[in-house]
């Protein structure tokens, strides 16, 4: 059984919006993809760049330090997909969004 952890409201992730949040102690990147939300694990495997800093642009987020790029969707590196980052499931209850506290590939 997958086990959601409440972790800030909607208002606070606006479209086009990326914001860092807590799980168990570690850090995840939340986005918001036209209306959709994901998160990543915050960690970028490059150079552990904070993805919930970077820039979205399309379906991607750009780590901050390095420029590396990440599928926000699939958690998969276009340039290389042998890279990626793990993902939580995300579910909405009302104006809150809750994140699993298991990661998906």
């Amino acid at each position: 059984m997958n086990d959601y952890v409440r972790v800030t409201s909607l208002q606070d992730v606006q479209p086009g919006t990326c914001r860092r949040v807590e799980v168990d102690g570690v850090f995840v990147a939340l986005f918001n993809i036209d209306g959709m939300i994901y998160a990543l694990d915050n960690t970028c495997p490059h150079a552990g760049g904070p993805l919930g800093e970077g820039t979205i642009k399309g379906d991607c987020v750009k780590c901050p330090w390095h420029g590396w790029r990440f599928n926000i969707r699939t958690g998969i590196r276009p340039e290389n997909p042998d890279f990626h980052v793990l993902r939580r499931d995300v579910r909405i209850e009302g104006d809150m969004i809750l994140v699993s506290r298991q990661l998906s590939p």
